[in-house]
């Protein structure tokens, strides 16, 4: 009966943990239209920081691996100064959300389109 208190005590702090751990969140695109509804997110939403998350993270790593391959003929040149990376990706998703043609490419052709379309080297 001593530890009562302290056993209450555990219980009440570990329901939130509990209540969190049943929230994990698995995230997966195929498509751009897939990856804009991520990268658009309501932050009001549940799990919004996880899909934005995931979002600014899936680009970052797709212009990093386009920008190695491509060497010297960059697919698209980004202005002087740049945006930053969440003004082009709400761009992106207004680009994704307005075509369905644009919404069934794959994630990292779609965004690659994009990019191309709306930062063309000169």
């Amino acid at each position: 009966m001593r530890n009562l208190p302290l056993l209450a005590a555990l219980a009440v702090v570990a329901m939130p943990l509990a209540a969190h751990a049943q929230r994990a969140v698995t995230l997966h695109v195929r498509t751009a239209g897939e990856l804009a509804e991520l990268c658009g997110a309501n932050p009001r939403e549940p799990a919004a920081d996880a899909k934005i998350n995931y979002c600014h993270g899936f680009a970052q790593g797709v212009v990093d691996v386009e920008l190695q391959k491509a060497g010297d003929k960059k697919p698209f040149c980004m202005p002087n100064p740049a945006p930053s990376r969440s003004a082009t990706l709400g761009m992106f998703v207004e680009w994704a959300r307005n075509s369905t043609a644009n919404r069934s490419e794959g994630a990292v052709d779609g965004l690659m389109h994009f990019l191309a379309e709306r930062y063309p080297c000169k």
